[in-house]
């Protein structure tokens, strides 16, 4: 019950952001990962979400903090992850996500509330990421705030298959 409120906070800070203006609907809650979608149309969006199950250093200050994977069927776009460290990040400093031996860049920006997310940085890895993904048992996120401050959050990945095919049947990826 705790985990569905915690996630649930997590979807209103999503929703607070521009691209995710309005309600969000539940689809389901696999493992550690929860469905949502959004919208309608145009602006239909679906999204899988988790948070870490481990955090270093513990005692860093952060706002939420979670691993995300949606769908833009306007957009044509379909499984673009997206880290959200629950700070800023610092300008420059790549960010990465391991899957096992893999190691995948991202690229951090922080809005203009300073609130730092992350994107994969070449595209062509994607496709093997979400593969990576659906195969594993755990992802590793590494970025460094503004601080300097340097942050490895472990999400695990139970769940994860059944969300995304969730998100994908919803928005008919």
């Amino acid at each position: 019950m705790i985990r569905k409120i915690l996630l649930g906070s997590l979807c209103a800070v999503c929703l607070s952001t521009p691209a995710f203006a309005e309600a969000a609907n539940l689809l389901g809650v696999f493992g550690n990962w929860s469905a949502y979608s959004s919208g309608s149309g145009d602006s239909l969006v679906c999204y899988a979400m988790s948070q870490p199950r481990a955090k270093q250093p513990r005692t860093a200050k952060r706002g939420p903090i979670y691993l995300m994977v949606s769908d833009w069927p306007a957009r044509k776009v379909k499984a673009e992850p997206q880290i959200v460290p629950g700070y800023p990040y610092k300008e420059s400093v790549p960010v990465s996500l391991a899957v096992g031996p893999d190691k995948i860049i991202f690229f951090g920006r922080n809005d203009d509330s300073k609130d730092g997310a992350a994107w994969i940085k070449s595209l062509s890895d994607n496709d093997h990421l979400i593969e990576l993904m659906t195969k594993g048992v755990s992802a590793v996120a590494m970025g460094t705030s503004t601080r300097g401050t340097k942050t490895v959050d472990t999400y695990s990945l139970a769940g994860f298959t059944d969300a995304l095919a969730k998100i994908h049947a919803v928005c008919k990826m």
